[in-house]
């Protein structure tokens, strides 16, 4: 990448344009020694089938960043969409007495009640501007039904908040009145 020019591109845009890609809400944890740590985070995917591996983005300024470094392994519990209490509690809004519904797969915590649960070996890092991707093997997975938390337009959202979201943004940016063929 050297020798490229240096982005012009406006960082709170950059942020707003992406919010427009809905994605799920996960919750990422690690154990190092008895302390667990948990972060919630929608920059995840799957990468390949063969081997199973994952793909998950942290800050390079998040404790998790270190932490996962250190561990070498991690949890990913995908939330339902009655877990919003959750997502806050792990994104830094911390609720006083919240009971977090944590179970151990392969000595990890993942939160019980997720509509997806995946642990992961970390196999390498990658360097990403001011995020660190960690790429890891699958070594257990579950999945329930159960809609899915939402991230949309800077909010957690239910799946059918998030359509209304986007159809009240589209609405205000063509003039539309809700007329849809």
């Amino acid at each position: 990448m050297s020798g490229e020019a240096e982005s012009t591109v406006d960082p709170e845009r950059f942020r707003e344009t992406c919010g427009r890609f809905g994605t799920g809400v996960t919750v990422l944890t690690t154990r190092l020694g008895s302390r667990v740590h948990g972060m919630t985070a929608n920059a995840f995917m799957s990468v390949s089938l063969d081997p199973p591996l994952v793909l998950v983005s942290v800050a390079r300024r998040a404790r998790m960043n270190r932490l996962l470094a250190q561990s070498g392994r991690f949890g990913v519990s995908v939330l339902r969409e009655d877990m919003r209490e959750l997502a806050l509690h792990f994104a830094g809004r911390p609720r006083r007495g919240l009971s977090v519904p944590f179970e151990e797969r392969l000595e990890m915590p993942l939160i019980r009640g997720a509509v997806a649960q995946i642990v992961a070996r970390v196999v390498d890092i990658f360097e990403a501007g001011d995020h660190r991707l960690f790429l890891g093997r699958v070594e257990h997975l579950a999945a329930q039904d159960g809609p899915p938390l939402i991230f949309f337009g800077g909010r957690f959202e239910t799946l059918a908040e998030a359509a209304r979201d986007a159809d009240s943004r589209l609405d205000a940016e063509t003039g539309d009145e809700g007329m849809r063929p």
